[in-house]
């Protein structure tokens, strides 16, 4: 509908969504309404791979390629509309994203269309912030039948097997295809292996998979399924044939350590609107049930929504950013302000690696570590490591540090960190 409204048809849309798998996703079925393929009318572009052209609308893009087109091209150039997707998901990229587009939209494009997303987000709240009118959409959803077990789990390395039984008996009662949620790839490993001998195919679906190994747990199939699934699942996809759905009533979010200096991801108990989002993919098809392992009495001891990130997070990324875009922090509209303590040692971080001056601005070395979209300490290795010849290896420890290992594929635990620095500096 938006295609053809003015002023909109006079340029090119751009979706965030929030992660990879959700933006293919995404225009595959804006694409299939209209009868075209990806990268006509409707195409996506994300960290590593893209379907675009020249005659392409509407763009589904990732939080971080937005951030990075806005730093790149702050005026949105050729662009007439923003979709942010999902907003409620508060990651800091998404946080910093609307921030950004609500700048460039005040200072630079007035013109610029701004339309944020949520199913459960504070739509009051997030209404003052943009000075925007809510549009509110019933959309279909079939009911929910919510089940909740009778005991907790006391240890979260008894999930996989709680899982595993409750899949085995939930196969057994009720018809239709199962989704499970899970935390992380290890719970999804243990659970499959625990699932040996099922009579149904079991899927894992995360972020790490190959792109077709992903796209298997969105296809409609013969015979009875059952997806594993972190979050990556928990909106902006509908996983077809799924009637049951079964959720550990766990998490992984980023929070700052500060014995790494960097952030690593934590294990935690899910939000009532997690959860109630986790439930809802039961019934997007017909009606459906929800089978959560965790008691009545720990569901009302849940928080109400996830905390967002900025809150938490160490901030010399946002920080950097914020400077090659040339507004500190403290000017730019965030839905929630980020901690004075947190941006304060984020500016002396940044001084200590020669990004930002005393003054508070971006270095031409700070330029270059903006357009890497890394974390600055990784940032400043590997542009270091570039003037001694070292670049690749300075790559693959930047990625070994920032959980992306390269040595890992396909292990159940990772090796001790010494022996894989030592493996990298080593390759033979």
């Amino acid at each position: 509908a938006l295609l053809g409204a003015a002023p909109m048809d006079r340029g090119r849309i751009l979706m965030l969504e929030p992660r990879r798998l959700a933006a293919r996703a995404a225009a595959a079925r804006m694409a299939s309404l209209i009868g075209e393929k990806v990268g006509q009318t409707v195409g996506f572009r994300t960290r590593l791979e893209s379907a675009v052209s020249s005659a392409t609308r509407i763009e589904v893009v990732t939080t971080g390629l937005l951030v990075r087109r806005l730093l790149g091209d702050p005026g949105l150039d050729g662009v007439s509309a923003v979709i942010l997707d999902e907003i409620h998901e508060r990651s800091l990229e998404a946080d910093l994203a609307l921030a950004l587009c609500l700048d460039a939209q005040a200072m630079l494009r007035p013109d610029l269309r701004l339309l944020a997303m949520s199913a459960t987000l504070d739509g009051a709240r997030l209404s003052a912030i943009m000075n925007a009118p809510i549009v509110e959409s019933a959309g279909r959803m079939h009911p929910v039948e919510i089940r909740h077990a009778a005991r907790d789990i006391a240890d979260l390395r008894d999930l996989p097997g709680a899982m595993a039984r409750a899949i085995r008996v939930a196969l057994a009662e009720a018809p239709g295809d199962i989704l499970a949620f899970l935390p992380g790839m290890g719970e999804i490993r243990r659970t499959e292996t625990a699932l040996d001998g099922l009579d149904a195919a079991v899927l894992p679906l995360h972020g790490d998979l190959p792109p077709a190994t992903q796209d298997l747990a969105l296809r409609p199939a013969d015979g009875r399924r059952v997806v594993l699934a972190t979050a990556i699942a928990e909106t902006s996809l509908t996983v077809p044939g799924v009637r049951i759905v079964i959720d550990g009533g766990f998490r992984r979010a980023p929070r700052f350590d500060s014995a790494s200096g960097l952030t690593r991801l934590a294990t935690e108990r899910v939000s009532r609107a997690a959860a109630d989002q986790r439930a809802g993919r039961a019934g997007r098809e017909a009606p459906g049930l929800a089978i959560r392992l965790w008691t009545e009495a720990a569901q009302r001891g849940l928080r109400a929504y996830d905390r967002p990130e900025i809150l938490d997070a160490e901030l010399s990324g946002l920080v950097l950013d914020c400077a090659a875009w040339g507004t500190p922090p403290g000017e730019l509209t965030f839905p929630d302000a980020p901690p004075e303590g947190p941006l304060a040692a984020a500016r002396a971080l940044l001084a200590d690696l020669g990004a930002m001056d005393e003054a508070g601005g971006i270095t031409p070395l700070g330029k270059r570590m903006s357009t890497l979209g890394a974390h600055p300490r990784l940032a400043a290795m590997m542009l270091a490591a570039e003037e001694s010849g070292e670049a690749a290896r300075a790559c693959d420890i930047a990625a070994l540090l920032e959980g992306r290992d390269p040595l890992r594929a396909g292990m159940e635990t990772p090796a001790d960190i010494m022996t894989r620095l030592e493996a990298i500096a080593d390759p033979s």
